[in-house]
C-alpha cells in the first residue's frame, strides 16, 4: 500500500486495510507530508518505509529535477522491498509518495491498482492510469467500482435533515482562513436564530478563534484535529467545507447538505470539480473563495434541507472499502 502526502490520500488506505486483517500489508510511504504521523509504528502492517521523497509540483526547474531523480532512485530501492516481502499486488493512492512503489511496481511485473480520490485526476494517478490493472474513481462510470470507501459509522450516523438546527465549519485539521473569517462573521445571526456552531479551525488556529467566539459572547465547539468527526457530521444539519475528497463523501454518507468553498490553490482545481459532481446533481452548493455572498448563504438556511440529505443517502453507494479490499485480494499476478 502507498501514496499519501496529506489525509485524503492516506483516509483511503485506513479504510480499506480495515478489510485486509488476514493478508501481510506493508507501507512505502514518504519522510514529508503526514505517512509517518499516520502509520509508523501501525501494526496492521508488518513493515513501514519512509523514503527521502517529495513532490515535483510547484517547484523550480532544479527542484523538478531533484525531486524526479530522487523519485527514479527510490523505485530501485522499492523494487528490492517489493521482491523481499514477495508482494503480489500494490494498492496506490497516488500523491508524490505513491511514485517510487508505483513505478516500481510496474518494473517488477507487480499488478499495480491505482485509487483516485479526485474528480480531477492528480498528476501521477493521470500519468500510471493506462499501466494499471484496475483504475478506481468514483466519478468515472467505466470504474470498477463506484463506492468510495468510507468507514461504516458514517453511514451508520445518516439520517434525512429537514432544517437547520447546528452548522458545522470544516476547514480541515489544518483549518481555512476563508471559512475560520466567513463562520465569525456569520456567528452572531446563527445566534439570533438559535443555531448553534461546531467549528474546525484548524490547529493552529483555536485560541484565536476560541477567543473571537468570547469576544462575541457566542458558545461554539471548537477543534483542530480531532477523532470525533462522524459524531460531529452527524450533529450537523448543514456543512460549509472544503471540498477534499474525503470530506466531501463522508458528509454526503451522513446525508448531510453542504455548501462547499473549494480551497483554490488545490491541484488542477480539483476540489472545485469534486464539489461539482454532486451540484450537478442539485445535492450541494458550491462557491468560491473570492465570491463568498453572505446573504445567499444566510438564505440558503432557510431552505428545506431535506430534499438533498434523501438524495445524499441515495447516491453514496456502501461498503466501497470492502469491495477494493476484495479487488486487491483478488487482482494477483
Amino acid at each position: 500500500m502507498t501514496g499519501g502526502g496529506t489525509g485524503g490520500h492516506l483516509a483511503i488506505i485506513k479504510a480499506v486495510k480495515e478489510h485486509l486483517k488476514e493478508e501481510e500489508l506493508i507501507y512505502v510511504g514518504s519522510t514529508k507530508g503526514q505517512d509517518k504521523q499516520w502509520f509508523e509504528g501501525d501494526s496492521d502492517f508488518s513493515k513501514t518505509y519512509f523514503l527521502e521523497t517529495r513532490g515535483v509540483v510547484n517547484q523550480g526547474l532544479a527542484g523538478k529535477f531533484k525531486s524526479l531523480f530522487k523519485i527514479v532512485t527510490s523505485a530501485f530501492e522499492v523494487r528490492k522491498i517489493l521482491k523481499e516481502h514477495k508482494a503480489s499486488v500494490v494498492f496506490s493512492v497516488g500523491g508524490f509518495s505513491a511514485a517510487p512503489a508505483a513505478i516500481a511496481a510496474k518494473l517488477s511485473g507487480i499488478p499495480l491498482v491505482i485509487h483516485e480520490q479526485n474528480a480531477a485526476l492528480g498528476s501521477l494517478n493521470k500519468l500510471l492510469k493506462p499501466y494499471a490493472a484496475q483504475f478506481i474513481s468514483s466519478y468515472m462510470e467505466e470504474s470498477p467500482i463506484k463506492a468510495y470507501p468510507i468507514k461504516q459509522i458514517f453511514f451508520d450516523n445518516a439520517r434525512v435533515r429537514d432544517r437547520v438546527k447546528t452548522i458545522i465549519f470544516l476547514g480541515g485539521s489544518q483549518g481555512a482562513k476563508a471559512i475560520n473569517a466567513l463562520a465569525l462573521e456569520i456567528a452572531p445571526e446563527l445566534k439570533e436564530r438559535g443555531i448553534r456552531i461546531i467549528h474546525q479551525a484548524g490547529q493552529k488556529n483555536i485560541d484565536e478563534v476560541k477567543k473571537a467566539y468570547d469576544d462575541l459572547g457566542i458558545e461554539a465547539e471548537v477543534f483542530g484535529f480531532t477523532t470525533k468527526l462522524a459524531d460531529y457530521m452527524n450533529e450537523a444539519d448543514f456543512a460549509i467545507a472544503r471540498a477534499g475528497a474525503s470530506t466531501l463523501w463522508e458528509l454526503s454518507a451522513t446525508a448531510c447538505p453542504t455548501l462547499y468553498i473549494p480551497y483554490p490553490y488545490a491541484a488542477s482545481d480539483h476540489q472545485y470539480y469534486n464539489a461539482q459532481f454532486l451540484v450537478k446533481k442539485e445535492l450541494a452548493w458550491l462557491m468560491r473563495e473570492g465570491n463568498i455572498d453572505v446573504d445567499k448563504i444566510l438564505a440558503m438556511l432557510d431552505e428545506n434541507m431535506e430534499t438533498k440529505s434523501k438524495g445524499l443517502m441515495e447516491i453514496v453507494e456502501k461498503e466501497g472499502s470492502k469491495k477494493i479490499a476484495n479487488l486487491l485480494k483478488n487482482t494477483v499476478k
